[in-house]
């Protein structure tokens, strides 16, 4: 959890709402399919529904305190995934920030 000192009070932001904002905005971009997860039983991947896009998001609190957020997403196919990565990278950073 990340808390903030503004002049008003201390506001302090879980990890559920950064994984839900972040999972929205790389969604939203052209060429993602989906958001992803590993099942650790048969180790294979699965597109999440909307409601369980959480799953395919992990946020990693740096001592520094700075956060770093990891995706795991489906690009369709025949998409440039430079380009879709770029996209994802500036969208997740201004919705986040």
């Amino acid at each position: 959890m990340i808390k903030l000192q503004t002049k008003k009070g201390e506001i302090s932001i879980s990890e559920a709402v950064f994984a839900n904002i972040t999972g929205n905005a790389a969604t939203n971009c052209f060429g993602v399919k989906g958001m992803a997860f590993r099942s650790r039983t048969d180790g294979l991947v699965h597109l999440l529904r909307k409601e369980a896009m959480s799953k395919g998001v992990q946020v990693i609190y740096n001592e520094d305190s700075t956060v770093s957020i990891r995706l795991h997403i489906i690009v369709e196919h025949g998409i440039n995934i430079t380009a879709v990565c770029r996209s994802i990278m500036s969208e997740v950073q201004y919705k986040v920030s």
